[in-house]
């Protein structure tokens, strides 16, 4: 969990937890409101297998938003195919995602976490398309896509 996270009760209207910043649950919170995969990448930094995602196919227009929390993270303006199989991105909305770096595989990867829950979404590399170079490459158990509107 990244620090600097104050507890807002889930009870709150989505409305509210945005306008305070942050949305927060127990471990055994998080565990039963999330699919169990969803909760594996999310909150314990797992990855989804490749290829496994619809939302890698995903082709309509529409909006990304972290599971956790609702908050629309990329929009498909930004997707593109990466062949990595999973839902890659070369730029996410703005103020969206934080970012840390990981050595899990020893070398320093950039993890990518929602801003306002601080859900585990994935990782960002240095090779991605113009006109940022990046690739948010993103699992989409971590995703809700939502057809329609392009902008949050």
């Amino acid at each position: 969990m990244l620090l600097g996270l104050a507890a807002v009760p889930a009870t709150f209207p989505l409305a509210a937890r945005a306008a305070s910043g942050t949305v927060t649950h127990t471990d055994a919170e998080w565990r039963r409101l999330l699919p169990p995969e969803a909760y594996q990448v999310l909150r314990h930094e797992g990855t989804e297998h490749a290829f496994s995602s619809p939302l890698d196919e995903e082709r309509r227009a529409g909006l990304y938003s972290c599971l956790g929390c609702d908050l629309p993270l990329f929009s498909s303006k930004t997707k593109f195919d990466s062949g990595t199989g999973w839902p890659s991105f070369w730029a996410p909305l703005p103020n969206a995602v934080a970012t840390k770096s990981d050595y899990v595989i020893v070398v320093e990867r950039i993890e990518v976490h929602c801003r306002r829950c601080a859900g585990h979404l994935g990782h960002v590399f240095d090779d991605g398309p113009q006109p940022t170079g990046k690739r948010y490459c993103m699992n989409g158990v971590a995703l809700r896509f939502t057809p329609g509107r392009t902008t949050a």
